[in-house]
C-alpha cells in the first residue's frame, strides 16, 4: 500500500519513470496497482474510513496480486484531475473516486486513459471505462428512523445533511417516513451545512437543531463531532458510515455501517481476469453493503425486534419504505397507495416527504 498527498504525488511520478528500465522479468512479477481517491482523511472514522478499510479488504484479500495507492483530503473541484492523472502515470489500472463531487473530474481523466478503469461512488454518469456504485444507505435509515420515532419524547426529530443531493434527500425521506410509523405526528427539522465533514460546522449545526427541540439526531456527515456534542446535553444519535460509539457511548444508539469490501474485491477480480465491464451498482441490506451496528442499551428488546424485522424485510424483498400513500411537502400525492416507488425514481429524488421542516 502506498499514500500519496497532493504534494508528494510529483515526486511519486518522477519514481515511476524508472520502471521501463527494470527487466522484463520484474515486470513480469509486477502486481496490479488500485487507486483510490479519498474526500477526508482515513482517520475521519466515518465515510473515508469505510472506504479504507473496503481498500484494506482487496489487499488481504488478494494478497501479492495487487498494491493499493490513496490519496487522502482531495477536494471535489478541479484540483482532483491532476490528482487522478498522477494515480494513471503511477501505473494504476482502477481508479475508486469515492465521493459525488468528483463524478466530471472523473468522466475527465477516464477519457484521457480509456484502457484505465474507473469507478464513481454515488455519481450517475458513466461511459465505457467509467462504472458507477452506491449503496442503499436509505434502508439503513429506515432502521434509524424507526428507532428515533419511537424513543423521541418530542416527536421532534434533527437530520444534519450535507448537501442536497439525491442520496441526502432520499436519506431524509426514509428517516422520516418510518419515524412517522412509529409516530404519526413525528416531524424532521433539516440543516444542510454544504459539506461532508467539516467537524466544527457539523458541531454548531448539532447544537442549533437541540436548541430548536430536536431530542434525538441523525447526521448525513462524516465525523463524529455531532454525536458529541449530543452525548455533552444528553441526548441521543446516531454513527454514520461506522460505529461511532466510542465517541459517545451514551448518546451512540446505533449507527450505519458502510461495507464497501466485497464489492472492491470483487471488481478488482474482474479486472485482474479482465472481465470487467462499465455498469451501475447499487447494493444494500440484501448484498451486505449496508449493515447496523449493535444497538446500546437504551434501544428496549421490543424495539430491537422490530428495527431487525426492518433489516430483514429489505434483505428478502418483503419491506420498502417507499410505498405509498407517500405526500411531499406541500401536501400532493407522490407515490399512490399500495405502490412502490421505483430504484430508477428514488436515485434521482430532489423532493422531500410531508414532516421534513428545511428550506433546502
Amino acid at each position: 500500500m502506498t499514500k500519496l498527498t497532493r504534494r508528494n504525488f510529483v515526486k511519486a511520478t518522477g519514481a515511476t519513470a524508472a520502471l521501463p528500465l527494470l527487466g522484463s522479468r520484474a515486470l513480469a512479477q509486477e502486481k496490479m496497482k488500485v487507486g483510490f481517491v479519498f474526500l477526508g482523511p482515513i482517520g475521519d472514522y466515518g465515510w473515508t474510513w469505510a472506504h479504507n478499510k473496503g481498500r484494506e479488504m482487496i489487499e488481504s484479500e488478494l494478497g501479492d496480486q495487487v498494491e493499493t495507492i490513496y490519496v487522502e483530503n482531495v477536494a471535489e473541484d478541479a484540483s482532483a484531475i491532476p490528482v487522478m492523472r498522477d494515480l494513471v502515470h503511477q501505473g494504476c489500472k482502477l481508479i475508486f473516486t469515492t465521493s459525488f463531487g468528483y463524478m466530471d473530474q472523473t468522466l475527465q481523466v477516464a477519457s484521457e486513459f480509456p484502457d484505465v478503469k474507473f469507478e464513481h461512488c454515488t455519481g450517475f454518469k458513466r461511459s465505457e471505462n467509467v462504472t458507477t456504485y452506491n449503496s442503499k444507505f436509505h434502508e439503513g435509515r429506515a432502521v434509524l428512523g424507526t428507532i428515533a420515532g419511537a424513543l423521541s419524547k418530542s416527536g421532534t426529530l434533527g437530520y444534519l445533511g450535507s448537501y442536497k443531493v439525491p442520496e441526502v434527500v432520499l436519506g431524509v425521506n426514509a428517516f422520516t417516513l418510518a419515524a412517522q410509523k412509529q409516530n404519526p405526528d413525528a416531524v424532521c427539522k433539516l440543516v444542510m451545512i454544504d459539506s461532508w465533514f467539516d467537524p466544527p460546522k457539523e458541531a454548531a449545526a448539532t447544537d442549533t437543531l437541540i436548541n430548536i427541540g430536536c431530542d434525538i439526531v441523525t447526521t448525513h456527515t462524516d465525523s463524529p463531532g455531532p454525536l458529541q456534542i449530543l452525548e455533552q446535553r444528553g441526548l441521543y444519535g446516531f454513527g454514520q458510515g461506522a460505529d461511532m460509539s466510542q465517541f459517545a457511548p451514551n448518546a451512540h444508539l446505533t449507527a450505519i455501517e458502510d461495507i464497501w469490501g466485497p464489492y472492491y474485491v470483487e471488481r478488482t477480480r474482474e479486472v485482474l481476469a479482465q472481465t470487467w465491464e462499465s455498469s451501475d451498482t447499487w447494493w444494500g441490506f440484501k448484498e451486505g453493503s449496508v449493515e447496523i451496528a449493535p444497538y446500546s442499551d437504551t434501544v428496549p428488546a421490543d424495539l430491537r425486534e422490530v428495527a431487525d424485522a426492518i433489516q430483514d424485510g429489505y434483505r428478502n424483498g418483503t419491506y420498502n419504505i417507499f410505498t405509498g400513500p407517500i405526500y411531499d411537502q406541500d401536501g400532493t400525492l407522490r407515490v399512490a397507495e399500495g405502490e412502490i416507488m421505483p430504484d430508477s425514481d428514488l436515485a434521482v429524488i430532489d423532493w422531500f416527504v410531508q414532516g421534513v421542516e428545511s428550506s433546502a
